[in-house]
């Protein structure tokens, strides 16, 4: 059973993304506009995407994918088995 109970909210994801992005953009030395070049996604979109953090899904994905793996982001949608939360928990995965 997982909790529903987080520190994180949807816009503190998406600062992390966006920082994310503009951390692998600047490691390969590459500008805004190279990178628009290279993904098809516009360089203001970038920009906004950097200091806004919001973005389209489609156009995150097609950064991403010059700037790392989809293979970390498609990991984020396989089931992992869950991590027993009380003794109760582990005492009824032993059974």
């Amino acid at each position: 059973m997982q909790s529903l109970l987080t520190l994180h909210s949807a816009y503190d994801v998406q600062t992390a993304l966006a920082e994310a992005v503009r951390l692998r953009r600047k490691q390969k030395k590459w500008s805004r506009q190279e990178l628009a070049d290279r993904s098809g996604v516009p360089a203001p979109t970038i920009k906004h995407f950097e200091s806004t953090g919001q973005i389209s899904l489609r156009q995150f994905l097609l950064l991403w994918q010059l700037l790392d793996s989809l293979d970390t982001i498609l990991e984020l949608t396989q089931h992992k088995p869950s991590v027993p939360q009380s003794i109760d928990d582990v005492l009824k995965l032993r059974n």
